[in-house]
């Protein structure tokens, strides 16, 4: 690591250390446990059904046994193991204003791997360009998450003409983590089809949060006239007339459809999606998912919901 890019790495952090992590982890205030379920549980004991307790914990073979409710209760394992999966290709460096979707994967994993490691836990990464080409095993301490973010920000975009294949960074997570884990994906899912059936196996064996980074120009064009366009994964150049409104039309209709797909896959998967955008605010953003696991986990749960929440129904 060059002293420059060494500095680039340190100051990114601990300009997110005052911005950013303190003001999550003060929010959080640990519920990061209860946001990212179903990694190292075991079985503990079984009780009678009390009010308020989650459904999911119904022991149903108990339950017809002794026609009354029956819970399991378990042993949290005290050590997280998070695993980055971090897709690096040319799409994920566009961006229509300052910031460029990598930039806000970098954020991203710089401020969740500081909150864990930060709380005694491990954190990994795996990284795609052109193909699954690195990986950082999974460590703790400041140092160890500095090393994450200088190989995301330091390493050059790939150069090729072939589009994205997420599967293979799927495939590749799979014979990696062979311990049940907190996976993040961080990718815009621009890909070839098919890594959605990986996805949903990986999240068999895995607790996984899909983050989607996207742009704004991704889903809507303005109208400022011609335009030279370019496929980031092929590098084939168009010249597009964005005064046209047809054009416009169907650039937004082709974008919803994909935007519909994309829900589709993640809901076939059975998981949960971090949506992060070259415009938001990383802190807004993070909350805002946050508040749809508790209110997920109260509903699950027969609980009621803050007012607050209803609100956002």
């Amino acid at each position: 690591m060059s002293a420059l890019q060494a500095h680039n790495a340190e100051a990114i952090l601990r300009r997110l250390d005052w911005t950013v992590i303190r003001r999550l982890d003060g929010l959080l205030q640990g519920d990061y446990r209860t946001l990212f379920r179903g990694f190292g549980l075991d079985l503990a004991d079984l009780r009678e059904y009390q009010y308020g307790d989650d459904v999911r914990h119904i022991d149903w073979n108990v339950t017809a046994r002794l026609q009354t409710p029956y819970v399991r209760e378990y042993h949290e394992d005290r050590e997280v193991t998070a695993w980055f999966l971090l897709d690096l290709s040319p799409s994920v460096d566009f961006g229509s204003g300052e910031v460029r979707k990598r930039g806000v994967a970098a954020d991203f994993v710089a401020v969740l791997a500081r909150i864990l490691t930060r709380h005694g836990n491990k954190v990994g990464a795996l990284f795609y360009g052109e193909d699954v080409d690195a990986m950082i095993p999974a460590r703790s301490g400041r140092r160890h998450v500095l090393q994450i973010l200088h190989k995301m920000i330091a390493r050059p975009a790939p150069k090729r003409n072939e589009p994205t294949d997420l599967g293979q960074l799927l495939t590749a997570a799979a014979h990696l983590m062979r311990r049940r884990s907190l996976v993040f994906v961080v990718s815009d899912f621009f890909s070839v089809p098919g890594w959605e059936q990986k996805l949903g196996q990986l999240a068999q064996r895995h607790e996984i949060v899909a983050v989607r980074l996207h742009d704004p120009l991704e889903s809507n064009l303005p109208d400022i006239g011609m335009l030279v366009v370019q496929d980031a994964e092929t590098g084939e150049q168009i010249f597009v007339d964005t005064h046209d409104r047809g054009f416009r039309r169907r650039f937004a209709a082709a974008a919803q459809k994909r935007e519909a797909q994309l829900r589709a896959g993640f809901a076939s998967a059975g998981i949960d999606a971090l949506e992060l955008s070259t415009d938001d605010d990383l802190v807004d953003a993070i909350r805002r998912f946050a508040d749809m696991r508790k209110r997920r986990s109260r509903l699950a749960a027969g609980g009621s919901m803050p007012k607050h929440l209803e609100l956002m129904q």
